[in-house]
């Protein structure tokens, strides 16, 4: 896949253009329709986004938690084998476009695009005056096709991205892999802590993440990759059962800092300053404060007893 980000001129595209925060399945199957046209057609597969994502430019009082970084949005376009990526620089000016220029400069002149394929509450430009429906009007005056994705189901819900954002707020990390199309993960540095789950024969990594869509606190079993040092050493990576705690360890301290532990199951390695991707499976329990260190040693045997149960036989 290559990243068009400079004013380059693509000969003839099918595209798609939005957010896709979280690239889930209703992003992908727009993604497979594109594929399978472009090559139908002889053309560029093509995703046009926007970075950073609009909602923190026209709204940033919503405090907008992102499922995907932008780095972890491109590289699942990549696993898709888009030709291009195209990322246009969102600001205030850029959304004030009329959505007539946007597509006659960006998409007929630039891109060549031939189809557009959209979900059904796609809407873009000033005042989101652009909806599936307008484009359509713009398809026929200039010359490309537009075509709408109906709404995508699963688990009984609508899947999009504000729904998986409840889901992982609320700590149902199984549902909102469900609507993913894989398992939620958030990823970080391990970072040095204050080595009470070492003393107490539980020692835990703490991750260091940019993530922005953080599960409820509580325990979950969790598949965890562990990385290597150096890049080209990426066939060393390591993948480990583990339990992990996101909370402020109310046994222990009285503040709310937000801390996400992970106890990797059978591993006596440093952890220190490596990376690691959290693929959350299920949740186990809430976060409890417990009486004394020993009720929580006691209730930990329990969490990791049951991670490992739930874990049997899940990969990546």
């Amino acid at each position: 896949m290559k990243t068009a980000k400079t004013k380059k001129t693509i000969t003839h595209s099918v595209l798609t253009l939005g957010n896709f925060d979280g690239t889930h399945l209703g992003h992908q199957k727009i993604l497979k329709n594109i594929i399978e046209r472009a090559e139908a057609l002889g053309c560029a597969s093509v995703v046009y986004t926007f970075d950073p994502h609009p909602v923190k430019v026209v709204a940033p009082h919503k405090d907008l938690p992102l499922i995907t970084t932008f780095q972890e949005k491109a590289g699942l376009f990549a696993d898709f084998n888009i030709d291009y990526l195209v990322c246009a620089r969102f600001t205030k000016e850029f959304a004030s476009q009329h959505p007539d220029k946007f597509v006659k400069d960006e998409l007929v002149d630039r891109l060549k695009v031939r189809e557009i394929w959209v979900g059904h509450d796609y809407a873009f430009g000033k005042g989101r005056q652009g909806t599936a429906e307008y484009l359509k009007q713009l398809g026929k005056r200039f010359g490309f096709d537009v075509y709408v994705v109906p709404v995508y189901r699963k688990c009984g819900m609508v899947v999009s991205s504000s729904n998986i954002r409840k889901l992982v707020l609320s700590g149902d990390v199984k549902k909102a892999s469900s609507l993913l199309g894989r398992f939620y993960s958030i990823s970080g540095k391990v970072v040095k802590g204050k080595n009470r789950g070492k003393q107490i024969g539980f020692p835990t990594a703490n991750i260091e993440t940019q993530n922005e869509l953080i599960p409820k606190k509580g325990v979950y079993a969790v598949i965890c990759e562990i990385f290597p040092f150096r890049e080209k050493d990426s066939k060393k990576t390591i993948q480990k059962q583990a339990a992990v705690n996101i909370g402020s360890n109310p046994t222990f301290e009285k503040g709310d800092e937000l801390n996400i532990e992970a106890h990797v199951i059978d591993f006596s390695g440093n952890l220190y300053n490596k990376n690691m991707r959290l693929y959350f499976i299920q949740r186990i329990r809430d976060e409890v404060k417990f009486k004394n260190p020993l009720e929580l040693t006691h209730q930990i045997e329990k969490d990791v007893r049951c991670a490992e149960r739930l874990l049997r036989r899940k990969h990546l």
